[in-house]
């Protein structure tokens, strides 16, 4: 499995909001973290709303 095509400042950000490792992230199936992304996207929209 090849590593993400994202930035490296992405993929430093995105492992700080994940709470990931950068190495985990990197070699993550691109489905996985878009899961989590949508997951981490629902919590911040709930964040906001209360």
């Amino acid at each position: 499995m090849k590593p993400l095509q994202i930035s490296a400042d992405t993929a430093v950000k995105l492992s700080k909001k994940l709470g990931v490792p950068i190495e985990s992230l990197m070699h993550m199936p691109q489905h996985i973290l878009l899961q989590k992304i949508g997951e981490l996207a629902n919590e911040t929209d709930k964040n906001q709303q209360s």
